[in-house]
């Protein structure tokens, strides 16, 4: 139960943060109170806080909002811009808060983060809102807006970013699931992968589920922990419950929903297509690692190397037990020392297993429909791309080898991180792989 006067304590950090004054914020939160500027530097009323008294101004732009629209929904937009000033007003190095909420590391007690966390979820939506089962906040997304929520299920809670693009006027578009790397937000993998433009282009929707440092400290996904490897679990069951919530409130096309990732964001979109092949049409994997690989850290560190794990030995996907009939593209650098090229084989391999255990022995005779060809892109990096057809010449694995490249984004944008723009540009070999596969019905010719 919040009280009056931590509500107006954390409404007042709320105010500050939103003005780019993150160490004030911080002190309120940590015990100061600063005076009302609204009323001739009176406290704030009903309260008994003592401290500094900070610069501010009254914030009109919130009387506007309320004065103009309903209660609900004023309270929905001011969270929205809290969340989107707190990043902009915070550069990377110096960001003090992760979707909005302090960090332990400035100081700021766990019990006043769960208040904060609270509050927010409170002033976002009201508990009634939603079924508990499944509560979360979802912003008022527009066409052409690229907006931030919350899911929730009883597995866990995880913050997002949704991008809808302006041509979106109620049809059934297209989903895509775009998991970052380590140390990445969704708004630093968008710039790299400049997905939400191919958006515009192309017209499909694209989910950015956020991993926060409480979840990993490095804002990894945890692809390496057994309990994160399995269907109706772990983080597999956040992420797919939130793409299904994402579906059914903006009414999009559920047999058109596909998943991408990058480094851990690639092995863990890997796990989401051996846990949910029902509701993913089709992943790419960008240097990531195969599903069940690893259990703990060390394995998961021997993984990346090449060398441990239940496929350190080679490239038999019958090791890990694991294999999929998820159409797959998979991008790796040859250069890469952060996950070692040989786990694009051994993530190759979980889903050509699962291809080739439909084949008869006379359809694989001569294995004609494996086609290889070989690149350049202009004053850039030579590449090799493998393609494995079904017995209807369909594509179901599409492999590329990035010579030259390290562990980067292939084609991405130097705007974001982890990107090398001298690639093959795998946003737009992902996004056609993609189009040639649909839940349900066969791949388009």
């Amino acid at each position: 139960m919040i009280d009056a006067a931590m509500t107006k304590r954390i409404e007042e950090a709320t105010r500050l943060t939103r003005a780019g004054k993150l160490h004030e914020a911080m002190a309120v939160l940590q015990g100061a109170m600063p005076r009302d500027p609204c009323r001739n530097g009176e406290a704030f009323e009903g309260t008994t806080f003592e401290g500094n008294t900070f610069e501010g101004s009254c914030q009109v732009v919130d009387e506007e909002m309320t004065a103009s629209k309903p209660d609900s929904e004023s309270r929905r937009t001011d969270e929205t811009r809290t969340q989107t000033d707190t990043l902009s007003a915070a550069g990377p190095a110096n960001q003090a808060s992760n979707w909005g909420v302090p960090s332990g590391d400035i100081g700021v007690p766990a019990a006043w983060r769960d208040k904060w966390l609270k509050f927010r979820g409170a002033i976002a939506q009201p508990e009634s809102a939603q079924p508990e089962h499944a509560r979360g906040t979802i912003e008022e997304a527009r066409p052409g807006a690229f907006t931030a929520g919350r899911f929730t299920n009883p597995v866990g809670t995880r913050d997002y970013k949704l991008y809808i693009p302006s041509g979106h006027h109620g049809q059934a578009l297209p989903l895509v699931v775009m998991l970052h790397g380590c140390t990445q937000d969704p708004d630093d993998f968008a710039a790299g992968t400049d997905m939400n433009r191919l958006a515009e282009e192309q017209l499909f929707c694209v989910l950015y589920p956020a991993q926060p440092m409480t979840a990993n400290s490095s804002k990894c996904w945890n692809w390496f922990k057994a309990e994160d490897q399995q269907r109706e679990g772990g983080e597999p069951a956040i992420i797919a419950g939130m793409a299904r919530r994402v579906i059914d409130t903006h009414g999009l096309d559920a047999s058109r929903v596909y998943v991408a990732g990058l480094s851990a964001g690639g092995a863990m979109a890997t796990t989401l297509a051996m846990t949910y092949p029902d509701l993913f049409a089709a992943v790419g994997v960008h240097s990531g690692l195969p599903h069940g690989v690893a259990r703990s850290l060390p394995d998961a560190l021997g993984a990346m190397q090449g060398g441990t794990g239940p496929l350190g030995g080679g490239g038999a996907a019958q090791a890990s037990g694991w294999a999929s009939e998820v159409p797959a593209i998979i991008f790796h650098g040859d250069r890469d020392t952060t996950v070692h090229p040989s786990n694009a084989d051994r993530v190759a391999a979980q889903y050509a297993a699962a291809r080739k255990q439909v084949e008869t022995a006379s359809e694989r005779e001569g294995n004609a429909r494996v086609a290889v060809e070989k690149g350049q892109v202009a004053n850039g990096h030579a590449y090799t791309r493998t393609t494995h057809h079904d017995a209807r010449g369909d594509p179901r694995l599409e492999q590329w080898r990035v010579q030259g490249a390290g562990h980067a984004w292939s084609g991405g944008s130097a705007k974001g991180s982890y990107t090398d723009p001298k690639g093959p540009d795998a946003a737009r070999a992902m996004l056609r792989f993609f189009h040639r596969h649909q839940q349900g019905k066969r791949s388009a010719s």
